[in-house]
Parts: structure tokens; C-alpha cells; sequence
């Protein structure tokens, strides 16, 4: 298991992961003339296999950030942080106390909704708090900027376009019990609903259920011809082997938002048939802004470099949003919430430069292909 809490300063070579287990003293006794920034990703339990393409792509950008100015002058030292809900310490207390003790100057988090809930409570604009991944929407707290897609822009094209074409008539859905499975379900319920399909089984699991062969068997005999999989990390994977194993491909499609590249390979390509996920970046994505970062990430980490994905991508983007967001050098960021956020001209690996009212976040329709995503398609274009 990697430390609860550690720290990472960017000048200098690209290996990963750079890294050292770090006292809450040892930040207090250190020189201050870094910007410290919390990055608050899960390292252990269901979700932590995203960790180590969300540290490396994090490290990217601090390395491009502090080729530059840094943030307001201050070169940028990351401080990670296990934020996933069966790390020993609680993310919230251990947030609190650094911000309290003045150790750190913003965050950037990459883990599920229910922590974000957590720490909205705590940090209350004494820092800004950058949210990357997907999530179910919403998010109006002043201080946190969630940038990540939202079930409007990723979901419903999604559905439509599998409906449009293997025209399901009968869907199942199962996440984790938590925020994002289950609101994120309340919309697609809604929507298929109103293109003339049925919901005949919903059921929603605890994180580390020891073995999924029940809730396959149970989703077998539901009669479902699609299914929407909102299970995050390890437990997708579990499923998803599962659902292989027992042939269900043969009998339903699915639509898995937040499995990405590494989830692929932790399932296996023989469990892979009929996969689809939606979504604004894949690793293969074939534009001039990923081209960029892929260069930049394998030049910086080398061969043997994790696995490119969305999430991970989104700890890189949520670093230069961070540093767009404190160009002005004020406090205004103090009173923003999430539709001022959407004026911060930042880069990102999804577009070469993200902000600016009325861009479009450009979607993907991508199915897994062996141990990769193929893109099949851009879904309908929704302005921002």
C-alpha cells in the first residue's frame, strides 16, 4: 500500500514514481517557497489501480508548469494524498489539519463523488479545490471547480447512439452505492424512458464485494438485452470478469463509463466482447492536443509509462486549470462556482485549450478492442 501522505518536487528527470513518505512535520519544517498542492487520488482499495497514471500525468504537469513561471511565481511540489474511502486516515481530518497548518495552497482531486461531498464541507474556500474526473453534475460550491463530464454531455449521446443502433429493448443497471452510480442512473432512467425502453433490473453494490457470481447470475435471468455498469476500479473489473466468464456478452451490450485502459487490462480480452465506454479522452485519441501530451508523458516517464487514460488525464488537466485559475493573482476564484469555471482558458490533452464560453466538449464512443479502447465515433457535440 503506498503512504497516506507523500510528497513530490518536479525539477529534474521523469521516473515514476518520485515519491517520498513525508510527516505532517516534515511539511511544517520545510522551506514555503513552494505552492503546495494537495493531489487527492485513491491508492488503495476499489478505485486504486487509477493511481499510478493519475500520479504520473500529475507529474507531468508540474513539470511543464514549473518550466514556466510555476504557479504565481512558486515552483509547484505535489503532496499526495490516499483519498480513497478504505484509506486508514480520513481524507477529510487529514485536509483540514493541512490547511489548517497552512502546509498547503490548493488541491487537486481525482476520486469518487463521496469524498468530494466530504471535503466540500471542510475546505469552504480556505483553498481551491479542483475536481477532474467524470461525475454526476451539479456542483455549485464556490471554491470548487468540477471539470470533468457530466451525465447530460457523456451519458445520454451515449445511450442514444446505442440505442440508434442495437435498438435494446430491456436494460439493467448496476453501479457501487454511492453518488455518481446512483444519480447518474436516475438520468439515464429518465432518458431511456422516453425513447420506449424498459428497466427491468437495478441494483447497487458496496465497494470490495468479495464475489460478483450472484449479481451475474441475477442480471442472466433479468431478461436485459443492454446494460449501463457504473462499478469503479477493481469491483468493474470483478464484474466485468464475471460477466465474461458466464458468456453474457452473447445476450446484452454494455455501456461501462468509468472503465478505462487499465481496467482493460485487468479484465482480459476474452471478457472484453461488446464492451462500450463514452467518453472526452481515450489514450488513442488521435488529435494535435494528444499527440502533444503523449509525447510530453513518454518523453518525461519513459517506456514503461502507465497506461494513458481518461482519469489519469484528468489529474494533468486539473494541474494547468489550477495554475490558469491563480494567474490573476487575486481572490477572485474565491467566489466562482462551477459556470465561472468554464471561462479559465487552461490546457488539456482533449483540446489544445480548454475555455471561453460556448467551446464544445467534444464526446467519444469507444469500444474495446483486445486490451484497447477503438474509437468508433464523436457523439453529438454540446456546447459548454
Amino acid at each position: 500500500m503506498m503512504p497516506a501522505l507523500s510528497r513530490y518536487g518536479a525539477p529534474g528527470g521523469g521516473h515514476f514514481p518520485r515519491m517520498v513518505a513525508c510527516a505532517r512535520d516534515d511539511l511544517l519544517l520545510s522551506p514555503r517557497s513552494a505552492f503546495r498542492v494537495a493531489l487527492a487520488i485513491p491508492m488503495c482499495g476499489s478505485a486504486g489501480l487509477w493511481a499510478p497514471s493519475c500520479i504520473a500525468a500529475a507529474q507531468l504537469a508540474v513539470e511543464e508548469i514549473n518550466r514556466g513561471a510555476g504557479i504565481r511565481d512558486r515552483p509547484v511540489e505535489l503532496i499526495m494524498i490516499d483519498s480513497a474511502v478504505e484509506a486508514a486516515a480520513p481524507v477529510d481530518a487529514l485536509v483540514n489539519a493541512l490547511i489548517e497548518l497552512g502546509a498547503i495552497d490548493a488541491i487537486v482531486g481525482m476520486h469518487i463523488s463521496a469524498v468530494r461531498q466530504r471535503l466540500a464541507k471542510i475546505v469552504q474556500c480556505r483553498v481551491p479545490y479542483v475536481y477532474t474526473p467524470l461525475y454526476e453534475g451539479g456542483e455549485r460550491t464556490p471554491g470548487i471547480f468540477a471539470i470533468g463530464e457530466t451525465p447530460p454531455e457523456q451519458l445520454g449521446p451515449a445511450l442514444d447512439r446505442l440505442q440508434a443502433r442495437y435498438r435494446p429493448r430491456r436494460w439493467a443497471m448496476i453501479g457501487n452505492d454511492y453518488v455518481w452510480p446512483r444519480t447518474s442512473h436516475g438520468f439515464a432512467r429518465d432518458h431511456l424512458r422516453r425513447v420506449g425502453a424498459e428497466l427491468v433490473h437495478e441494483r447497487y453494490l458496496p465497494f470490495g464485494l468479495a464475489a460478483m457470481d450472484h449479481e451475474v447470475e441475477a442480471l442472466a435471468i433479468s431478461g436485459a438485452d443492454a446494460l449501463l455498469l457504473s462499478l469503479v476500479g477493481q469491483d468493474a473489473v470483478e464484474f466485468n470478469r464475471a460477466f465474461g466468464a458466464a458468456g453474457l456478452d452473447r445476450q446484452m451490450i454494455r455501456l461501462c463509463c468509468a472503465v478505462e485502459e487499465n481496467g482493460l487490462l485487468a479484465i482480459g480480452a476474452d471478457n472484453l466482447k461488446r464492451l462500450f465506454s463514452a467518453a472526452a479522452y481515450f489514450g488513442v485519441l488521435s488529435t494535435d492536443a494528444n499527440a502533444a501530451f503523449r509525447e510530453g508523458y513518454h518523453s518525461f516517464h519513459g517506456d514503461h509509462a502507465p497506461m494513458l487514460n481518461a482519469l489519469g488525464q484528468s489529474t494533468y488537466e486539473g494541474m494547468h486549470f489550477l495554475r490558469a485559475l491563480m494567474a490573476p493573482g487575486g481572490d477572485e476564484w474565491r467566489g466562482w462556482t462551477g459556470p465561472q469555471a468554464a471561462r479559465v482558458a487552461h490546457r488539456s490533452a482533449r483540446w489544445q485549450v480548454r475555455g471561453g464560453a460556448g467551446r464544445e466538449r467534444p464526446i467519444y464512443l469507444a469500444r474495446a478492442d483486445g486490451l484497447l479502447f477503438h474509437i468508433e465515433e464523436r457523439l453529438d457535440r454540446i456546447a459548454v
